[in-house]
């Protein structure tokens, strides 16, 4: 009859290390993407990886985290189409600290495979992706900017000053074409 207790035991360390386990998730695992769309990117952009918390100097890494929390700085799930099919936008860098080369990348799939394309590029800081809300935003060259879909924003910190912006630029959907607007100052969330 002591094999009854022993099993117990026996199950409810196995579900507590099971749970330790889930909990222990790393941060870089909320930037890994789903393993179809990994192994085109890979083979499309070799020698690059999604932008984590690691990859940000210390002042940036704590205005992500102030703004945005412990997401992925580099991943953003996003209805951009307004199609409901997955899309992911990420800022990809290369693998050198020495001079970081970022790209921002927006994943559609399409049927069943994935639409990729290069939308920009950032050299310096290394820049962070996000999605917003659809609504209007103060741009810089257009001054207000209207959107009917989420968005898209491609932002490289500048010296970890919230008030000051290094670059950010928008991206929008219009149906097929998508289009890019500077921002005035995406820390602000200057949705109007």
């Amino acid at each position: 009859m002591k094999l009854k207790p022993m099993a117990i035991a026996m199950s409810a360390l196995w579900l507590l290390t099971l749970v330790r386990g889930a909990a222990a998730q790393s941060p870089n695992d909320l930037c890994d993407l789903r393993k179809d769309l990994q192994s085109v990117v890979e083979g499309k952009y070799p020698g690059t990886k999604i932008v984590t918390l690691s990859d940000l100097n210390e002042d940036d890494k704590q205005l992500v985290q102030k703004e945005h929390g412990d997401s992925c700085p580099g991943l953003a799930k996003v209805d951009f189409y307004g199609d409901g099919k997955p899309t992911f936008a990420f800022a990809l860098t290369t693998k050198s600290p020495a001079a970081p080369r970022t790209k921002l990348v927006m994943a559609h799939r399409v049927g069943a495979h994935w639409e990729v394309a290069a939308l920009d590029k950032g050299d310096g800081p290394v820049p962070v992706v996000w999605s917003d809300k659809p609504g209007e935003y103060k741009g810089v060259y257009p001054a207000r900017i209207r959107a009917t879909r989420p968005v898209i924003v491609f932002c490289g910190y500048s010296s970890g000053r919230s008030s000051t912006l290094g670059r950010a630029r928008q991206y929008l959907s219009s149906g097929s074409a998508i289009s890019k607007a500077p921002l005035v100052d995406a820390h602000r969330r200057t949705r109007l």
